[in-house]
């Protein structure tokens, strides 16, 4: 296997962990409220709570990335979050507080991820794969929470919420044994051009692994493709982030189900964006390779996961039977799949050099849904009884982000 199909993998693998430990709260917070007998708003304060440590780290994690080579970062970050995701229970059970200090302190472990995983990419993965390289490293989403969603009811049934976080911890610790052994920051110099992302590389001097040019953060937060794809990364994260969390308390709350059935039916949209964010990944390479110019695939892919998303979140609104909200929720995330294919592998078109960092920067931007959306919403829930309000909102930043992406998205590269 060639070593890039290698690091892509792993990157993929570290993804998986990363939402494993960051969703599975999502269906253990439902006995922990009853536990600890909070309110919707606290459950949301404690589900937000993460996107904070995760939000203060971006750039930071960018920066690291780019100076000291994503393989160390990566690797760190991962046995970092790891431990504090054995640490979650033991938090809970002291207070509110330090439940809320931990899972901020998993948020700082997780936001290196994909900074990291850009880097390597960056030096790894030649421009005709991008487009699925990505996909398949974003995918580690839907598959990690489908496995938390599946797994998490079944553990919390059988054995007590706290199991879930233990079960999950130990995983980021088995990964990076393997991580370490096989990952390496860059190709050898003497690689084949048919291996990496050689078109990438230094074109004179400095190092292969670790960046030696000075960031230009002016042209950076001058460029109207960068902004574009900051004000997207946001939209499309509002929408993921609020069904992240939101999700099996929605299945709970307004279909009745058991919190095992909820941790099933959400379950289902995960699959399908699964699924559909491969294929997507797949289309949109073949588009461009096809002759169709790169700021025309990532416009259209972009325009269709969220409109298509909003749409669809717009009829749940009105969804009378579980059925129908099952197919609404697996057709607004199936959508949303497509927008993978569209602001996240533009990091690499408009600043193949300084991805690791410009990821860092738009997922800053990218985590206030996590921080201001998922505590709006159990506000939401609690000012009007339900989830129609929680909706509206997604679509309208949908809408928005379409709007912006369809004048100042480009496909160019803004900075060599």
């Amino acid at each position: 296997m060639p070593q890039r199909h290698k690091i892509v993998g792993l990157c993929f693998l570290a993804s998986v962990i990363c939402y494993l430990d960051r969703v599975n709260i999502s269906v253990a917070v439902i006995p922990m409220q009853q536990q600890f007998g909070w309110s919707d708003s606290m459950k949301g304060l404690v589900l937000s709570s993460f996107f904070a440590g995760y939000m203060i780290m971006q750039i930071p994690s960018g920066w690291l990335a780019n100076r000291v080579g994503g393989v160390a970062v990566l690797g760190a970050a991962v046995i970092w979050w790891s431990l504090f995701t054995v640490l979650t229970p033991a938090a809970a059970l002291v207070s509110v507080p330090v439940l809320i200090l931990a899972r901020v302190a998993l948020g700082l472990g997780e936001a290196a991820t994909y900074p990291a995983a850009y880097r390597l990419f960056g030096r790894w993965v030649p421009e005709r794969e991008r487009s699925r390289s990505v996909a398949l490293l974003l995918s580690g989403v839907p598959l990690g929470t489908l496995g938390a969603l599946l797994s998490s009811g079944w553990l919390v049934a059988n054995y007590g919420w706290p199991s879930v976080f233990y079960a999950f911890g130990i995983l980021g610790i088995v990964w990076a044994a393997a991580w370490f052994r096989v990952a390496r920051d860059a190709p050898a110099p003497h690689a084949s051009p048919s291996g990496a992302g050689q078109e990438l590389l230094p074109r004179s001097g400095g190092s292969l692994g670790r960046g030696s040019d000075p960031i230009p953060w002016r042209l950076l937060f001058t460029s109207p493709a960068v902004w574009a794809l900051i004000v997207n990364h946001f939209c499309s994260n509002w929408v993921l982030y609020i069904l992240l969390t939101w999700l099996p308390s929605y299945f709970h709350d307004t279909q009745g189900v058991s919190v095992t059935g909820a941790g099933i039916y959400s379950a289902a949209p995960w699959l399908i964006m699964f699924v559909m964010v491969n294929a997507a990944g797949w289309c949109a390479d073949r588009l461009c390779a096809g002759g169709m110019s790169l700021t025309s695939v990532r416009k259209i892919m972009q325009c269709i996961g969220l409109l298509g998303s909003a749409a669809a979140l717009l009829g749940a609104r009105d969804a009378q039977t579980l059925h129908a909200a099952v197919f609404y929720m697996c057709s607004a995330l199936g959508f949303l799949a497509c927008t993978w294919s569209g602001w996240a592998p533009n990091h690499l078109d408009i600043a193949p050099r300084y991805a690791d960092v410009l990821i860092g920067i738009s997922n800053t931007f990218g985590t206030l849904p996590g921080v201001i959306g998922v505590a709006v919403a159990g506000w939401l829930v609690d000012v009007t009884g339900g989830y129609t309000a929680i909706f509206a909102l997604v679509a309208l930043m949908n809408l928005i982000g379409a709007a912006v992406w369809v004048a100042f998205a480009s496909g160019e590269r803004v900075v060599d």
